[in-house]
């Protein structure tokens, strides 16, 4: 287990905090117990979310070729069939990732190839598991293309609580599957949008992990 770069700004402001909080306690409210009490809840609490949220599980990436693997943890909450207007312009089977506070919010890319699209889009913070975040609220779109001619779109989009989505891929670089894409902070979401004779391989409400759970096979 290791701990994400993303969360160091993070780990550094709540390490402040608790040492600020906690000499303020010690200095002048010494003989109050309970506050003293308090004061250690509380910022150990802090400390221990940016620890468990900012974590980088290790995990065993094993290749699978002509599967689309899930680019995050979460849990799916929508496959439906959909117009995909921005890059394709032509009907996909959408496939949406939850990830909720407690999730890890690595992103990874769900095949290998060559990314042949990026854009990010401000808007907003719509609740991540609401019908119109895939299209209002802030996000990026990514576009990779297999060494087939498969291409598999996905968008990071931010919700309520996350307020910032990083993308680490450009435009026209080669990406392996499994290789880390980005990471969103505090609760979001995932869509993939994939041809509609793949294969599904997922279910409504199940569970899935980044870089291990198969989406779907490529027809």
């Amino acid at each position: 287990m290791k701990f994400h770069k993303e969360g160091i700004p993070s780990l550094i402001l709540v390490l402040l905090f608790t040492i600020i909080v906690n000499g303020l306690i010690y200095f002048f409210l010494n003989d109050y117990l309970i506050i003293k009490i308090i004061g250690y809840v509380v910022t150990g609490f802090l400390t221990l979310v940016i620890v468990q949220f900012f974590r980088s599980p290790t995990r065993n990436w094993v290749p699978k070729e002509g599967e689309i693997i899930s680019p995050a943890d979460g849990k799916v909450v929508v496959i439906e069939e959909v117009m995909e207007t921005e890059y394709f312009n032509e009907k996909r089977l959408q496939v949406s990732v939850f990830m909720s506070p407690v999730n890890v919010h690595i992103n990874r890319y769900p095949i290998p190839g060559l990314l042949k699209y990026y854009k990010y889009h401000p808007g907003l913070y719509l609740v991540a598991w609401h019908p119109k975040s895939s299209t209002e609220n802030e996000r990026t779109t990514a576009v990779v293309e297999d060494s087939k001619g498969r291409s598999v779109l996905f968008r990071q989009i931010a919700g309520a609580l996350a307020r910032r989505i990083v993308f680490y891929g450009k435009e026209g670089e080669k990406v392996d599957q499994n290789q880390e894409c980005g990471f969103i902070k505090f609760g979001s979401r995932v869509d993939l949008l994939l041809p509609l004779d793949v294969k599904l391989n997922v279910k409504l409400n199940e569970k899935v992990q980044g870089g291990i759970t198969t989406i779907a096979k490529f027809n």
